[in-house]
């Protein structure tokens, strides 16, 4: 039986993943950041009938990394992270910081102790949740996209430095779902420790600029991942996202600095057409 981790299992994505990874007879640990998420997380699964070992763990926590680096893990799916929505000119420096800390330095920290053990029995998988915008971008959503990109660069750097110990790396890469999540990020800008006025954008105005998809749809896609099902080191689980994002990462090779100059973006546009919570309506 393998053993998987999953951390930021409390909800979203990561959560169906680990109930869909129980339910095929997978031996999960669903790590979340604090106990009222531990607690809601064992109800979920009693009321599914599954034996899903969950453990209260923090990636920013050093305690708590130093505890998970003592368990045996066969997968270690990095899946926490938190999404700081707003423009790059105008995110406080502490929130920014705060995104990075969640996202980059905590799994990678929590990684570099459960990566050791693997490398001495010469065996595992470690799966960073990245993002489509972890290889693209889009505004106001910059900073998150920026984590991820950070992600990618690190996942790349250990899947050639640990290939030798038997030690597999990958990333998924989730196109917009609608768990809540991206749209929460929108609501960070109520709580920034600035001056409103000063801002350039008017968040209020604002929504996350692209339209998502029913998320129970990629819970399986998530799964085979995580199962090893896929021998992909990039696995974009939108399968049809996945040729216009190849074609898009493509453009930045021909874009001008200029082009566009002094209009308005149109994806810019869209977070002032879209409403919240819009999901995909055609293909």
């Amino acid at each position: 039986m393998t053993t998987i981790m999953i951390t930021g299992a409390g909800s979203g994505l990561n959560n169906g993943a680990a109930i869909e990874l129980v339910r095929r007879g997978h031996e999960v640990i669903a790590c979340v950041e604090n106990y009222p998420q531990l607690r809601a997380l064992e109800i979920q699964a009693r009321n599914h009938g599954l034996a899903l070992r969950i453990e209260k763990l923090d990636v920013t926590n050093e305690g708590d990394r130093r505890r998970a680096a003592s368990w045996d893990i066969d997968v270690l799916v990095n899946g926490a992270g938190i999404i700081e929505g707003g423009a790059i000119i105008d995110i406080p420096p502490e929130n920014m910081q705060r995104q990075f800390e969640v996202n980059v330095f905590g799994p990678v920290q929590l990684t570099q102790g459960i990566a050791r053990k693997m490398v001495a029995r010469r065996s595992g998988r470690i799966i960073f949740m990245s993002s489509v915008v972890g290889i693209l971008s889009g505004p106001f959503v910059g900073a998150y996209g920026a984590s991820k990109h950070a992600l990618e660069a690190i996942a790349e750097t250990m899947a050639m430095e640990l290939q030798e110990f038997g030690v597999e790396v990958a990333v998924i890469n989730p196109g917009p779902y609608l768990t809540g999540f991206n749209d929460a990020g929108f609501l960070a800008p109520k709580s920034w420790n600035d001056d409103p006025d000063e801002r350039v954008f008017d968040y209020d105005k604002l929504a996350f600029p692209f339209e998502q998809f029913e998320p129970s749809t990629v819970f399986n896609a998530i799964a085979d991942v995580i199962a090893g099902k896929s021998q992909l080191f990039r696995n974009i689980v939108a399968p049809e996202l996945a040729d216009g994002v190849r074609e898009q990462s493509l453009q930045v090779w021909t874009r001008a600095t200029t082009d566009g100059l002094g209009t308005r973006a149109g994806l810019v546009q869209r977070s002032y057409d879209l409403k919240p919570e819009t999901l995909v309506t055609s293909l």
